[in-house]
């Protein structure tokens, strides 16, 4: 009997939506046509409307009712694309994501991180700081295509010696042709949780806070 009830509820929004913007248009229509009689009715004997301004006025009336449906129809298809974006962010939850950040936690004497290249690097380095801002580790990554490169520390620092599990962040850089080019930060972080908002849906990733679903750069 419940399930009946939402069905006749889930069934009936979608109609009573419509007939409002029927009734809108019907509306505007019936106020253009009762100025328009009255217009008529009121004009001046010796300087009667003619069929063209009659005409203009018309399709100034068509115009108007079809930016109206235009607008109701990119409103219920931004509603749907939002809502779809929404059930795709909601699959998310628990996997293992790829966005922007320079952060990179060791566990087990193992961090994973990535570096973005907005073009082809002859040599890529990667310098790891503790939470202190000093560099404990500096690795070198050769020369790497565009696109995202991953790599993996084994939680030692420049001396071999193991550094104990945390947060760390890192930084990179790259060369090509012996100038220095763009090199981004990519972190990898757990999705807790999706959150709605005006510009869609946002995700929130543990230790790296709420980050907008296009930012996402592969999902593990």
């Amino acid at each position: 009997m419940i399930n009946s009830a939402i069905a006749s509820s889930s069934a009936s929004a979608p109609v009573s939506a419509a007939a409002t913007v029927k009734n809108a248009a019907a509306e505007s229509q019936d106020r253009f046509l009762k100025l328009l009689v009255t217009q008529m009715r009121n004009q001046d004997p010796l300087n009667p409307l003619d069929n063209a301004q009659v005409t203009s006025q018309m399709a100034q009336l068509s115009t108007v009712s079809g930016i109206d449906k235009l607008n109701s129809t990119l409103e219920a298809l931004s509603s749907s694309m939002i809502a779809a974006q929404s059930m795709q962010a909601a699959s998310m939850i628990g996997h293992v994501v790829m966005v922007p950040g320079n952060g990179i936690d060791l566990a087990n004497s193992k961090g994973m991180a990535a570096v973005d290249l907005a073009q082809p690097a002859d040599s890529v380095s990667v310098a790891i700081s503790d939470a202190s801002g000093n560099v404990v580790r500096h690795l070198q990554l050769g020369s790497q295509s565009s696109g995202s490169v991953p790599f993996q520390w084994d939680g030692l620092n420049d001396a071999g010696q193991p550094l104990a599990d945390g947060s760390y962040t890192f930084s990179a850089s790259s060369q090509l042709g012996g100038v220095k080019s763009d090199a981004g930060a990519l972190a990898y972080g757990v999705v807790n949780s999706v959150m709605q908002g005006p510009q869609g849906a946002t995700l929130y990733v543990a230790g790296l806070g709420e980050i907008s679903l296009t930012a996402v750069k592969q999902i593990l």
